[in-house]
């Protein structure tokens, strides 16, 4: 199972690569392999070329690839597995529970691992895409707590992730403390993305728990600092 392959490689850093912003997949693809796995989605899928942006990256890998879904829509069976993502940070029952009823046909049909994921939307100190496409508001960045009770339904209805989001480009991080206070009441790996721009904000996010990072827009706009992210990572495992 790939979940359980995963997890074997933890600490691991995910890319997470959207294919409407057209990234340098050859620039980026040298650094691919030390990858945990790549990340693909969007808020709009504008290109409708879902399945020949994976191919193109399975091309060059044999990293995992996982599809990240902004919609029901964005699914695609040259992927290895999916997150089935609910956003339960919000209340907009669209993406509580609304989208991933339109999208499980074709999930079936795809033959991707499924892996369900508590997926909470954490304040990132500016107005985030996916906080403008969802209609809902962030958690309080100074209220551990809330993510904390959110997290821990996150494993109480079953889910095998939680994913703390700042959301793509944040200015600020999740915070130490809420990853902190996260980590020390589920039992079930984590997850954490967005506004990660620097080597010592993914190091402090390990130390306090988390399992995974998610690094999206620094990739895309720096592949080279990217490489050096992944050079420095290896001294973390």
């Amino acid at each position: 199972m790939l979940y359980d392959e995963l997890l074997k490689k933890r600490p691991g850093v995910f890319a997470l690569l959207d294919p409407d912003r057209e990234p340098d997949l050859d620039r980026l693809g040298p650094a691919f392999p030390h990858l945990t796995a790549i990340l693909v989605g969007t808020s709009y899928l504008k290109s409708r070329n879902l399945d020949t942006f994976i191919e193109q990256i399975k091309s060059l890998t044999s990293t995992p690839v996982l599809i990240f879904p902004g919609g029901a829509n964005q699914v695609s069976s040259r992927a290895d597995g999916i997150l089935f993502l609910s956003l339960l940070s919000g209340r907009n029952p669209q993406y509580l529970i609304g989208d991933q009823v339109r999208a499980v046909f074709r999930i079936r049909d795809s033959g991707l691992e499924v892996i369900p994921t508590g997926y909470l939307l954490i304040e990132g100190g500016n107005y985030t895409s996916v906080e403008y496409i969802s209609n809902t508001r962030p958690i309080p960045r100074n209220k551990p707590e809330i993510a904390e009770a959110h997290a821990l339904a996150a494993q109480y209805l079953g889910m095998k992730l939680v994913y703390l989001e700042a959301g793509s480009g944040a200015e600020l991080p999740v915070p130490v403390e809420m990853v902190r206070a996260v980590r020390r009441s589920i039992d079930i790996p984590l997850i954490v993305g967005g506004g990660l721009k620097r080597f010592e904000d993914i190091q402090s996010r390990f130390e306090a728990g988390c399992d995974f990072v998610v690094i999206g827009t620094l990739i895309e706009r720096d592949p080279d600092s990217f490489k050096g992210f992944i050079e420095q990572m290896k001294g973390l495992r």
